[in-house]
């Protein structure tokens, strides 16, 4: 099946910084907005050109994400037809899932150097949904 080219827009622009390598960013940026649906499973992405100039990026630079991308599974190229992501959908909810897992492991890592126990970040946590919810 071939994906149709994507109209959607990513929501968030590209914030690209100099403290890690740009192509690690730009795989993220991409994996976040396929497991956000930005990128639906079987959609056509952008060219490397276009993607690139979208992000002010060397093509080189595009080129070797996407090719990270299509080794990981996420991607894959259809020779006279561009770069698709992939209909596994297992797969894409496997990587939110890890994403979430990531991000959470991140914030109980700053709740820790904040100086909160377990029991305090999930009280704090707790009344922050209750909140949020209101």
């Amino acid at each position: 099946m071939e994906g149709t080219p994507n109209t959607k827009q990513p929501e968030n622009e590209w914030h690209l910084t100099s403290d890690r390598p740009v192509f690690i960013q730009i795989m993220e940026k991409l994996k976040l907005d396929i497991v956000t649906g930005v990128y639906a499973p079987g959609d056509k992405l952008p060219s490397v050109r276009d993607l690139a100039g979208e992000a002010a990026v060397n093509p080189n630079t595009m080129q070797r994400a996407f090719s990270e991308l299509e080794r990981e599974g996420l991607v894959y190229t259809q020779r006279t037809s561009g770069r698709f992501i992939t209909e596994d959908t297992t797969m894409i909810d496997q990587l939110k899932e890890q994403m979430a897992l990531d991000a959470i492991s991140r914030f109980l890592k700053s709740m820790r150097q904040l100086g909160f126990s377990g029991e305090e970040t999930l009280r704090l946590l707790t009344e922050a949904l209750k909140e949020e919810k209101q």
